[in-house]
């Protein structure tokens, strides 16, 4: 009778939370990172109970242009895991434990939907899939390459691991093969020169925004599953790829970003690609406006369930 009473409390979307994945299909992890040492903003840490409040108020389960009505939750026995125990003290010691974490989900044959947390929270996802998924490509949403050109770690040939490197790192580290890899979004003034040429040069593709007015959300689509075709695809989504206009709580927000209905649209048109993980980054609820961010990084999030679900069915 009890058990009638009462329910999960803080868990995205209301799900158990549990690390039992033996019927579990996808899991949400929580990452509580950031880097903290941004020059105007920090706070990704509290991103991932932002997300789980928004998405126990704002969001819900059925869609009512799905011919099946499917509730993908229960179809694919979501669980919640909670949040990594990632040490605030040390990086590497974070990195770790975030990859270990992750590692649980993806061990287990379950696609991990990891909240962050600020964008190398994509490093221990990239680290812990490759390891059951050779040959992982990465499609990155983002108004920022997050492959900037910087000088080699203590002048030798190790890439300094920081949020402008992320991508650098996991393609040095040969997690990801960045010739069958996109990032898409990009737009922005930025620090450094040539920032869109040194990604290309390290093999990703490397796609303005404007690119989806040129081409339209069909082509561009097409042009996203000509590149990573049947590989194993890592989804990489940075919240500041939409417009500050609907996502304002990011870390670095640039303006003539995706509409809600512009990015929402294509995480739809990703059927049919091999996804085997997600994660959705840099939420900074400090700087979010009415929990906007947050809302729409929930909705993002429960857009991935009903895209693994669709793959299920």
């Amino acid at each position: 009778m009890s058990e009638t009473l009462f329910r999960p409390v803080g868990t995205f979307m209301g799900v158990p939370q549990t690390t039992d994945l033996s019927t579990a299909k996808a899991a949400v992890i929580g990452l509580p990172f950031d880097w903290g040492q941004h020059p105007k903003r920090v706070g990704a840490r509290l991103g991932p109970a932002a997300i789980r409040m928004m998405s126990t108020d704002m969001v819900r389960r059925f869609r009512p242009d799905d011919p099946k009505s499917l509730d993908p939750f229960e179809a694919l026995g979501v669980v919640d895991m909670g949040d990594a125990a990632v040490p605030l003290d040390d990086v590497d010691a974070a990195m770790e434990v975030m990859t270990q974490a992750v590692s649980v989900a993806v061990d287990a044959g379950t696609v991990p939907i990891c909240l962050g947390g600020d964008g190398m929270i994509s490093v221990p996802s990239m680290s812990a899939l490759a390891k059951r998924h050779p040959g992982l490509a990465v499609l990155h949403f983002d108004s920022h390459t997050d492959a900037y050109p910087e000088e080699p770690k203590d002048g030798g040939n190790e890439v300094d691991l920081n949020p402008a490197t992320t991508f650098i790192y996991g393609a040095a580290k040969g997690y990801i093969d960045p010739t069958a890899s996109l990032h898409f979004g990009l737009r922005g003034t930025t620090y450094v020169p040539g920032v869109y040429d040194y990604a290309r040069q390290l093999g990703y593709q490397a796609l303005p925004v404007e690119v989806l007015a040129e081409l339209g959300t069909d082509r561009l689509l097409a042009r996203f599953k000509e590149v990573l075709g049947d590989r194993p695809v890592f989804v990489c989504f940075d919240m500041d790829v939409f417009d500050p206009s609907c996502a304002p709580g990011v870390f670095t927000p640039a303006w003539g970003g995706l509409t809600a209905r512009e990015g929402l649209t294509l995480i739809r048109g990703l059927k049919g690609l091999n996804i085997v993980g997600f994660d959705i980054n840099t939420v900074a609820p400090l700087y979010d406006v009415q929990g906007m961010t947050a809302w729409l990084a929930a909705t993002v999030a429960a857009e991935f369930v009903h895209l693994i679900a669709a793959e299920e069915s």
